[in-house]
């Protein structure tokens, strides 16, 4: 590893070893556990601060593998093959894998903080908190890739980050959006920042003011 602190110690080796697909997978696996053949096992691995107060401590980090349907976890795994793909490729394989899995539990954590102080008992499921920790990266390597909109709104990736976190923040102040962990995005988003910013070096909003 290069010299540094330990935050900022990157992984000297960038091979590629398409972690994306196997984690890609690993989500697919636990669907199909939680969904199909042992549905109560869902309870075990999604994140309930009932749960978790309770002694279930490894929820934060599990949750992010368990997903409340076949679409939803669709939408997920294309986003991650697709933007994940790329930003493992720039960073290498090891790096990469440190970066989805820590965003994730941060977002876990965040969460259950959240809605243990406001009192709230909730079944917490899906990998959208990573993946939009991973879509800023994607911003941030690739600031001038155009993403295609329900295929066919041309928006550059910077600016769909921007109005991702736009909409979270408003959803999540003003209580729209349902059944939305819009905070879980919402951390992801903050954490990813933080982490191009300790460990990468980057500060993804000066990468956006000269890309825009």
């Amino acid at each position: 590893m290069k010299k540094g602190t330990f935050l900022n110690r990157r992984f000297r080796d960038g091979t590629y070893r398409n972690f994306t697909l196997k984690l890609v997978l690993v989500n697919v696996l636990v669907y199909l556990l939680t969904g199909v053949l042992i549905p109560k096992s869902t309870y075990y691995l999604a994140m309930i601060p009932s749960f978790v107060l309770s002694g279930y401590f490894w929820q934060p980090f599990t949750y992010m593998f368990v997903h409340g349907g076949f679409s939803h976890l669709l939408f997920n795994m294309l986003s991650l093959f697709i933007f994940g793909t790329m930003v493992e490729k720039r960073i290498g394989s090891k790096e990469f894998l440190l970066f989805y899995l820590l965003t994730g539990l941060l977002s876990g954590i965040a969460s259950f903080i959240s809605y243990y102080l406001a009192g709230t008992n909730v079944v917490l499921v899906g990998a959208s908190g990573a993946i939009y920790g991973v879509l800023l990266m994607f911003a941030v390597f690739y600031p001038y890739s155009v993403i295609f909109v329900f295929g066919l709104i041309p928006v550059r990736a910077p600016i769909l980050v921007l109005i991702y976190a736009a909409i979270e923040l408003y959803s999540q102040v003003f209580g729209a959006g349902g059944n939305v962990a819009h905070l879980t995005h919402l951390s992801g988003l903050l954490f990813a920042y933080l982490y191009c910013r300790i460990r990468m070096h980057i500060n993804p909003i000066e990468v956006f003011k000269r890309t825009l």
